[in-house]
């Protein structure tokens, strides 16, 4: 379908779209989620043969008067914003039930319904996809020719490319430059102010409409600013409870808990869950997610943190280039079905990413933000992976070390180097 006609713009490519169009061929209905503004409907608008916004006047009469008209359309029947009237939920698999036709529907949501309905129907009948915001490489509209991820797990090594990197300037600014694709084309400060809008709206209203949430909208904000501030690292809600006490002194761990679950429901953050192979070590692995916004733009909407102070902070701008890293990781690896999880052990080591795809293949990923640093991570690779069982859980695909500066290359010992705006699908 024409978007341009539909809702005045243009598509703009993005790495789900062949995933979606597989999941079409597979499933009766296939349900997108994310966070708002990601670019849902966008994306499904542009295979969709027909469609209703669910948050419509009208259509919110036609549910009330005749439901199942609703459903009526071209396929694929795009359903947009589904859960602000969960019944469509049964109605749409009760409707691939009785048909053996693929591809019928196309549900999106940014928010899983309060009673969580999507968790006890619809197996076998719905597939669900994440769509998150534009990774570095759909936002630069980067041409062929750079590091493919599918290319890694599959044994190729990329050519020497000593160029490839860029200037720390330009990286701040596309750590700044946000994935939200009605926002790509702003300025920094202009960006700035719709992300702190953004965040703005999910305390005061987003997060409402999923639950009674009886604190202040300044609470969900600091909270907010606490897991900016503690993105691609370790964070305890006991620490994250004592941030958003400037705000809140009496609030108490299980309340920071159950407001950080709701934020994960509005796919305003999302959870880097650790892995845990066998170890030839004594070592204790460690089991707690680290947690990244949406966007690594938004993190730094939140921190209050622009251009003039990244420069200032490189450790900071390390923090947010890492979990941009992660986040673009994500990306690329879900067009092949893959997890981005991280390992940290009882001794202090650590790789930042650890990408599984459901074939058993691994590859494993460090994280430095200038291209000078490029040894410390290759060595840092090597000694946590020797102490990996890899008789039993085989031999990495690959070790890479993604860097914000410096050029694309393969080491002797077969690491590939790569800046972050050089990687690919």
């Amino acid at each position: 379908m024409d978007t341009v006609v539909v809702l005045g713009q243009a598509y703009r490519p993005r790495v789900i779209d062949a995933t979606l169009d597989h999941a079409l061929a597979a499933a009766g209905a296939v349900v997108i989620e994310g966070a708002r503004a990601s670019g849902k409907t966008m994306t499904a608008l542009h295979v969709a043969g027909s469609y209703a916004f669910i948050d419509d006047a009208d259509i919110q009469r036609a549910l009330e008067v005749a439901p199942r008209s609703v459903l009526e359309g071209e396929a694929p029947r795009l359903l947009d914003e589904w859960q602000v009237a969960p019944e469509l939920w049964n109605m749409v698999r009760r409707a691939v039930d009785a048909s053996t036709e693929s591809g019928r529907f196309i549900l999106t949501g940014s928010a899983t319904p309060a009673d969580d309905i999507t968790r006890h129907t619809g197996a076998g009948r719905l597939l669900r996809l994440r769509q998150r915001t534009m990774a570095w490489y759909e936002k630069l509209e980067h041409p062929a020719g750079g590091v493919s991820l599918a290319g890694l797990f599959d044994g190729e090594r990329p050519v020497a490319k000593m160029t490839a990197g860029m200037e720390l300037d330009e990286v701040i600014e596309n750590v700044l430059r946000p994935g939200f694709p009605a926002m790509i084309s702003l300025g920094p400060d202009q960006s700035a102010e719709r992300l702190r809008s953004y965040i703005d709206e999910v305390a005061r209203t987003d997060i409402r409409r999923l639950a009674d949430v009886r604190h202040e909208p300044d609470v969900i904000t600091q909270l907010i600013k606490g897991l900016a501030r503690s993105v691609a690292s370790d964070v305890t809600y006991r620490t994250l409870a004592a941030d958003v006490r400037a705000v809140a002194p009496a609030i108490n761990v299980e309340t920071v808990s159950a407001y950080v679950e709701l934020l994960q429901r509005l796919f305003v953050i999302e959870p880097q869950r650790p892995w845990t192979p066998r170890l030839r070590s004594r070592a204790r692995l460690r089991t707690s997610p680290k947690f990244h916004l949406v966007d690594a733009a938004l993190a730094a909407a939140a921190l209050g943190a622009g251009p003039k102070q990244l420069h200032a902070d490189l450790e900071t701008l390390g923090v947010l280039f890492e979990s941009a890293v992660v986040h673009d990781l994500t990306v690329l690896a879900s067009a092949l079905s893959g997890e981005v999880r991280h390992y940290r052990d009882s001794n202090g080591k650590e790789i930042d990413v650890i990408i599984t795809l459901p074939d058993g293949r691994w590859g494993a990923v460090e994280v430095k933000l200038g291209g000078s640093q490029m040894q410390a991570g290759i060595e840092s690779l090597r000694r946590v992976i020797d102490q990996i069982d890899t008789e039993t859980l085989g031999e990495p695909a690959f070790c890479l070390v993604v860097t914000g500066t410096g050029p694309i290359l393969t080491t002797d010992d077969g690491t590939v180097v790569s800046p972050l705006g050089a990687l690919e699908p």
